[in-house]
């Protein structure tokens, strides 16, 4: 089979599989997940309403739904030429709310492929994750995980899939200084919390295998820097609501060491949509970019 006939049949598997309802998994939470889950982005005991299950506003935080990526796992290996998971990045999170997730809850998680993009000599995977109660069918929020893939490009283009404007957005900050910052030094053992949200991958904990990948020291998971960037917007534009989040945006760039200080600075562009990005202070570094949080209802915060 020629090169170019190999390529036009690995497209017609791409869209075929995008069409195709793959199997659900149940994911079943309880209030002990809850407060796990903001301990590990590094809530405090004093703030009650997250780690405290009979405080009167008890609640889950808005980026406790990316937990249920990890019950979303796709078999779209074969799709891709030379794959290689050694090669696989974690290039961007969007999250979108629709109802904020309960604590204790009982949900179906529905995976699907969105779209895998050919960019020459990597390819970008895109997937979601639909967090849904079994009985109504309801959808309570969702997860697109963006995946590059190194080495797995050449296969030909496609017509990109239309996602919505939010997941979408590049996020420029403004030229000026950001309108607010919040400064927070990560613990040395916060990976080691963060990897009992069901993120186990060994690059977070054992130093033989990072170091394989050229870190010394295991490093943090992104989308704990994700969850910390979250709850400080939520802080300083959301009153410290978790429903006042409607959707995240962000994009990894750098990788950040447990126990460095993560800086989020923050732009407000309009009434409901704050641009952030995340620095790692001792390095001086970008962690997270292109990001941004669209709130549900307009921020009262004069900053």
């Amino acid at each position: 089979m020629s090169a170019s006939a190999r390529d036009e049949r690995r497209l017609q598997r791409i869209e075929s599989f995008k069409q195709v309802t793959h199997p659900s998994s149940e994911w079943q939470y309880n209030f002990r997940d809850v407060i796990l889950y903001a301990l590990s982005i590094g809530c405090r005991r004093t703030e009650r309403e997250f780690v405290y299950e009979n405080d009167c506003d008890f609640a889950a935080l808005p980026s406790f739904a990316v937990v249920a990526v990890h019950k979303a796992r796709l078999q779209y290996q074969d799709l891709l030429p030379n794959f290689d998971p050694r090669m696989l990045l974690h290039g961007e999170q969007y999250v979108e709310v629709f109802c904020p997730l309960p604590t204790n809850g009982k949900f179906v998680v529905k995976p699907s492929l969105i779209d895998i993009q050919d960019k020459g000599k990597a390819a970008l995977v895109i997937t979601r994750a639909s967090i849904v109660d079994p009985d109504t069918n309801k959808v309570y929020a969702i997860n697109e995980v963006t995946a590059f893939v190194r080495n797995s490009g050449g296969f030909g283009q496609t017509k990109p899939f239309a996602r919505t404007a939010a997941a979408t957005a590049v996020n420029k900050p403004p030229q000026r200084s950001p309108d607010a910052v919040i400064e927070e030094q990560t613990s040395p053992d916060l990976a080691a919390l963060y990897r009992l949200n069901a993120d186990y991958n060994p690059l977070h904990i054992d130093p033989a295998f990072s170091s394989k990948g050229g870190f010394e020291v295991p490093i943090l998971h992104g989308l704990c820097s994700f969850g910390i960037s979250t709850k400080h917007v939520m802080q300083q534009y959301g009153q410290g609501k978790p429903n006042s989040i409607k959707s995240i945006k962000a994009q990894f760039a750098m990788y950040v060491f447990p126990g460095e200080t993560l800086r989020t600075e923050m732009w407000r562009e309009g009434p409901s949509k704050i641009i952030f990005q995340t620095r790692v202070l001792e390095r001086d570094v970008l962690a997270i970019t292109k990001a941004a949080i669209e709130l549900t209802t307009p921020s009262t915060s004069k900053l």
